[in-house]
């Protein structure tokens, strides 16, 4: 069942165009990597489906419901989860506090997140639950903003370079998150670099290239594609 459905996505800054007619779709229950250099409009296609960006045309399809144009909050209500690159916590929160400002009701179709529940899946975080977020490190900073947004119970989670700046430790647990969520039946598009992470845990991929997407297709066929790797990623 597709649960994401993006078709002919233009994004702008101002006059300048970043995205362009920009296609992708995510299923239940599957990892689609997102991948390019820097630049290449990851981020920013992340923004324009959440909504976050003012100019944009095309279609976005959540649930088989049109979600384009709509204010990103009413986008996270629907259940479209999305960890943002920056790491947005909440410095002079605990751990648990940040947790309880991510919390939203049970939603059908979707796995329910308790506190106790992600601290088996981030053991960290349960050793800290009344540390204040701006005494953690990055990792654990990253591992906060993840399950707060877990804490929305979410049908399709958004992350944005998660392994990036984070310890190879912090790294092999996300991994290990990613494959537990995909065994909830959560569906993720992950924009990435790190093609030996993004590898462990994607069933798909899309690469980008100055805002369009220029190959598609298993995870495991683009690893073994030399040609394809070096050009668009220079691995």
């Amino acid at each position: 069942m597709t649960l994401l459905e993006v078709d002919a996505l233009n994004a702008f800054y101002g006059r300048a165009q970043i995205l362009f007619d920009v296609g992708l779709h995510v299923r239940r229950g599957e990892v689609v990597a997102l991948m390019g250099r820097n630049g290449a409009g990851k981020s920013t296609t992340m923004k324009a489906i959440m909504g976050l960006l003012p100019h944009t045309k095309g279609a976005v399809m959540f649930m088989n419901e049109s979600i384009a144009g709509r204010a990103p909050y009413r986008i996270a209500r629907l259940g479209l989860g999305y960890v943002a690159e920056d790491r947005r916590i909440f410095g002079d929160l605990t751990v648990m506090e940040n947790l309880d400002a991510g919390r939203q009701p049970p939603r059908d179709g979707a796995p329910l997140w308790t506190p106790e529940k992600l601290f088996r899946v981030f053991p960290n975080l349960g050793e800290m639950r009344n540390r204040r977020a701006s005494r953690m490190s990055g990792g654990e900073q990253q591992m906060l903003t993840i399950s707060r947004t877990l804490m929305g119970n979410p049908r399709v989670l958004l992350l944005d370079e998660p392994s990036e700046g984070v310890a190879p430790v912090i790294v092999e647990q996300m991994a290990d998150m990613i494959v537990e969520l995909k065994r909830e039946g959560i569906a993720i598009l992950l924009s990435e670099q790190n093609l030996h992470f993004a590898a462990l845990v994607s069933d798909r991929v899309y690469v980008l290239e100055k805002g369009q997407i220029r190959h598609e297709g298993p995870m495991n066929e683009f690893v073994r594609d030399d040609a394809a790797r070096r050009a668009y990623l220079g691995v």
